[in-house]
């Protein structure tokens, strides 16, 4: 498991490389969502915010993937559920429960972040300033939903190598490149309302996807990863193009 001369090998590195690759896009959905609840932050605590969510996704990355054999016993069935549409009752396992709380938390999480923004800002008991969140009730939040992407995250990981050296290295990369733009995703986001709308709504698809894995009903990632890159590309568009459209002005009447 733990194979060093393994490094001597080419394939290695091309899977170190592969790996590294798809838990950058795996984790694409992290910073999102951790650089819109760091947003609520005061400015000054942002970016250290945002810091320490990526730190702690690393740590429960590398803690569960010291901990493979663990991890694989959670998809044995805890109890049974007689369903009636069900021939046979509907095992749950412990994987199904994290998926479905990860998933039901973040679309709840989400929807109200849409909430906030259509209605605008929540403001003080003086009505005279947005409400500012905790840095430790944030913390909090990443902490949930670190736990469960890492499971996603590190699920993916068991499927396409089994060097678990390899699985650390690659959270490891993924990781530093994820530090290094997360403040230009989180700037990128929080200057463009559309783009963090749209994220959001990302967000909520994420969110329907854990809670139907929880109920085992697989979505191909690769069809909501499209619908996500073809949202985003159309946004851009429409982003460049209004940049680049003269705003109408409307003439004065001759009657006022």
């Amino acid at each position: 498991m733990y194979d060093f001369s393994a490094l001597a090998h080419g394939a290695t590195w091309i899977s170190l490389l592969t790996l590294t690759f798809m838990e950058i896009v795996l984790g694409i959905d992290n910073i999102i969502f951790i650089s819109i609840v760091v947003n609520r932050l005061p400015e000054e605590q942002q970016a250290r915010g945002r810091t320490i969510g990526l730190m702690l996704a690393l740590l429960f990355r590398i803690g569960l993937l010291l901990s493979i054999s663990w991890i694989v016993s959670l998809r044995a069935p805890l109890f049974s559920l007689p369903l009636p549409w069900l021939d046979e009752p509907f095992g749950v396992s412990g994987r199904d429960l994290i998926l479905l709380g990860g998933g039901l938390f973040l679309m709840y999480k989400s929807t109200t972040e849409i909430h906030t923004k259509l209605q605008g800002e929540e403001e003080d008991e003086h009505g005279s300033a947005p409400v500012r969140a905790t840095m430790g009730s944030i913390i909090l939040q990443i902490i949930i939903i670190d736990i469960v992407f890492s499971f996603d995250s590190i699920l993916t990981a068991v499927g396409l190598v089994d060097n678990v050296l390899v699985m650390i290295l690659a959270v490891i990369l993924a990781m530093g490149v994820m530090l290094v733009f997360s403040g230009t995703v989180a700037g990128f986001v929080n200057r463009n309302p559309t783009i963090k709308m749209l994220a959001l709504s990302f967000l909520i698809m994420i969110g329907f996807m854990l809670v139907m894995e929880a109920a085992h009903k697989e979505i191909e990632k690769g069809y909501l990863y499209f619908a996500m890159a073809f949202s985003l590309a159309v946004e851009l568009i429409n982003m460049r193009v209004r940049k680049q459209t003269t705003p109408v002005k409307l003439r004065d009447s001759k009657y006022d």
